[in-house]
């Protein structure tokens, strides 16, 4: 199942690409630019197909995508009689429109996907409990601890593995009644001393029931834990669980503004307050909410998958990682620095600010491009610093990876 979580992955980063890409080749086409490619992945062409005046197709390395739209700096030479179309020839808001519509993508993707995963499949709730453990025996008396039926005074046997019940075992019911929550077992079974349960429970994907008379011991109480009274025990560990619960419109609307929020603030703090962590991502004190890579990502959506949650609780996990590597990718990929899409930006609105104010001062003649030739060693430095850090991350990753919390 890890295998099939990260193909998963896998698909979803890729579908994302391609809808980020469809965001400037269908903008590119509304504004009568003219694209003339539209690829997932790069390298060697493994298909492609010609529609119309755009080549369509994958290539073999599926780390990416890219739309070639015609002109899309003054350096490009342009086909004669495309020089209408081509992209820097457009006015500057349209330029803008397209080259910011790949990010805006990501962001529609991460809100139906929150969207989804507050109104079809719910919120995460606990579950029915499962029961880690069984004990030989329970001391009378919580002060004591006791290794075996008898080895200290008032031991006894433990009810619960005496009754037969086994470590895994998901209680489903007692008597009868549907059981929420472990809180709830608790109780139930710390108010029964000495009168017999009988517990449904869930093994192997079968109901069993199973009767069980809670011993009388003293234990702390729930509420004040200074004060000790009475109470029953079947000696067994109780394991909290994870379930999905559907809720209303209302409350629906309410967990995806939650989600958008938290997701934004934990990008928010992981590009500020989380910088410092990249020099500790070999280290024992890797932060598990610090930087991660794709791989990492990737890893973490098979372990996801691959866990003994519930289908609900596996489903929102996923979608959930999947959201917020959308929002990520569409911030990073607006940040002012060339390549990126905000990078490009960033020059036409230098361009068209620096016009304005030359204008303001009498300037009547053409409009004064940024050249790009000279941005091109800050640009090689951008992407050597980004495949730097990505390998870096990537190394972690492996040697080093965030493991989900058991």
């Amino acid at each position: 199942m890890a295998v099939a979580g990260i193909l998963a992955f896998v698909v979803a980063l890729l579908v994302s690409v391609m809808i980020h890409e469809a965001g400037h080749f269908l903008t590119a086409r509304r504004y009568g630019m003219k694209a003339t490619q539209f690829f997932v992945g790069f390298g060697p062409t493994l298909w492609s197909t010609q529609r119309g005046e755009t080549e369509y197709g994958v290539k073999a390395i599926p780390a990416g995508g890219f739309v070639k739209i015609v002109g899309m700096t003054p350096l490009e030479e342009v086909p004669p009689g495309d020089e209408d179309r081509a992209f820097y020839k457009q006015p500057a808001g349209k330029r803008t429109v397209v080259l910011a519509a790949g990010s805006v993508m990501h962001f529609v993707i991460a809100v139906v996907l929150i969207l989804i995963s507050s109104f079809a499949v719910g919120r995460v709730v606990e579950g029915q409990p499962a029961l880690a453990s069984t004990s030989d025996c329970v001391a009378a008396d919580s002060a004591a601890t006791c290794g075996s039926a008898g080895a200290v005074p008032g031991a006894v046997p433990g009810p619960a593995k005496a009754a037969g019940i086994q470590p895994g075992d998901v209680v489903t019911a007692i008597g009868g009644k549907k059981v929420k929550d472990s809180e709830e077992f608790v109780r139930t079974v710390r108010r029964s001393a000495g009168t017999p349960l009988t517990l449904t429970v869930q093994r192997d994907g079968k109901q069993r029931q199973v009767t069980v008379t809670p011993a009388k011991v003293l234990r702390p109480s729930l509420e004040d834990e200074k004060v000790k009274e009475e109470v029953g025990a079947i000696g067994v560990s109780v394991q909290r669980r994870l379930a999905t619960e559907r809720v209303g419109p209302v409350d629906a609307l309410k967990d995806s503004k939650e989600s958008a929020g938290l997701i934004i603030k934990g990008i928010g703090t992981t590009l500020t307050e989380k910088l410092g962590t990249i020099t500790k991502l070999y280290g024992d004190d890797r932060d598990p909410e610090g930087f991660i890579g794709v791989y990492g990502a990737g890893r973490i959506s098979g372990e996801v998958l691959a866990s003994q949650e519930t289908a609900g609780v596996k489903l929102l996990t996923f979608l959930s990682i999947m959201a917020g590597l959308n929002v990520f990718v569409g911030v990073f990929n607006l940040l002012p620095l060339l390549p990126l899409d905000g990078g490009h930006i960033a020059v036409l609105l230098f361009e068209q600010g620096r016009d304005r104010i030359r204008r303001l001062f009498g300037y009547r003649g053409a409009l004064q491009r940024v050249d790009l030739t000279k941005l091109m060693p800050l640009t090689y430095a951008v992407v050597v610093a980004f495949v730097g850090l990505t390998v870096w991350i990537l190394g972690a990753d492996i040697v080093n990876p965030v493991r989900l919390p058991q």
